[in-house]
């Protein structure tokens, strides 16, 4: 258990803002977290996973507990599937690629995407038409409250795009400390069609592609398009893409032909948040050492020294002009402190 006062958190987020906690604690164990969580209230702390879905505007007055549980272990499987349990502190990106390099399919479109295995289930990461929902099978949680470990199964977390109960009803209640992944073994369903996936694959002439193949042409298209948290400071996409029902688009489409789309469930139409930042003219756009990436309009960077209130002004700028512009209300993907 590491434990340290008044810590700069700047190595902790990957927005990479300079701001402190009054006390920090990296805890490696569930004994470990118990033990922290029996000497302080609920109230006074602050869990902190990978840092990469979040916006730190401030110093944080509380005790700031990492969540650094690591281990894989096989749970089970047969010549179809196996069951995996991940501890919430291994790096996602590393644990996809362990997944690829042992054969498991499913996880292959969410490569390269910032952060750790405990906090992927809040946000229902996505990427490339899929979700953390489609390979997640149950994650153990402990209730702050009581410091008992509950587990929760796929509908019991109400999984949205890019929700989970986690992140409302149950909001600053629990704390993830593994995540069991359901992964196949064989006969993989591929999702190739989303994206320039495919476009990546024809360009490598890949004719029948290995859930690696998919894997090299996400990470390949990511970092095209996406600045490396340990090079720029940025939470990858900052914005969620906005959902109106077809009635809305239909309106939109009137005034502009060309707005992209992808057809959902329910009637409903999701919009590229970054295309409607592009064609508001302000990717590129820069102000101090916060920005917008020049390649990537969804994303905010932070080019040096911007303070996390300085990127949370820069992003309420953008959402100011994107609704003048098309009457869209976006809303932050990352969460803000």
């Amino acid at each position: 258990m590491q434990v340290a006062e008044n810590f700069s958190l700047k190595q902790y987020n990957t927005f990479g803002v300079d701001v402190k906690a009054r006390k920090f604690i990296s805890v490696s164990s569930k004994k470990e977290l118990r033990d922290v969580l029996q000497q302080a209230y609920a109230t006074e702390i602050f869990v902190l996973g990978g840092g990469s879905n979040m916006l730190l505007t401030q110093d944080v007055d509380k005790t700031v507990v990492h969540i650094n549980i690591s281990g894989i272990e096989l749970i089970s499987e047969n010549n179809e599937e196996v069951i995996l349990k991940v501890g919430a502190g291994e790096n996602w990106h590393q644990f996809v690629l362990y997944c690829i390099e042992k054969g498991y399919g499913g996880l292959e479109n969410l490569s390269l995407i910032p952060g750790n295995v405990g906090t992927a289930p809040v946000q229902n990461i996505g990427a490339y038409g899929v979700e953390l929902k489609d390979s997640f099978k149950s994650c153990e949680a402990l209730r702050i409250q009581t410091l008992e470990v509950e587990t929760f199964n796929n509908e019991q977390c109400e999984f949205g795009y890019r929700n989970s109960v986690f992140k409302n009803k149950l909001k600053g209640q629990y704390i993830i400390t593994s995540v069991n992944f359901k992964l196949s073994k064989k006969n993989h369903e591929l999702s190739t069609s989303y994206g320039a996936i495919q476009a990546e694959l024809d360009k490598h002439n890949i004719k029948k592609p290995t859930i690696k193949n998919v894997s090299d042409a996400v990470v390949n298209i990511r970092q095209q398009k996406l600045p490396d948290p340990r090079e720029l400071g940025n939470s990858g996409s900052f914005f969620k893409n906005p959902i109106v029902s077809e009635t809305e688009f239909k309106k939109l489409q009137q005034q502009f032909p060309e707005m992209p789309f992808y057809a959902m469930q329910g009637n409903q139409i999701k919009i590229p948040a970054g295309w409607l930042i592009d064609q508001a003219g302000l990717k590129g756009y820069r102000k101090g050492d916060a920005g917008i990436h020049k390649n990537q309009a969804l994303v905010l960077v932070n080019y040096g020294n911007a303070s996390g209130q300085e990127i949370l002004e820069l992003s309420k700028e953008i959402q100011e002009k994107i609704y003048q512009k098309y009457n869209i209300k976006l809303e932050a993907e990352v969460n803000i402190f």
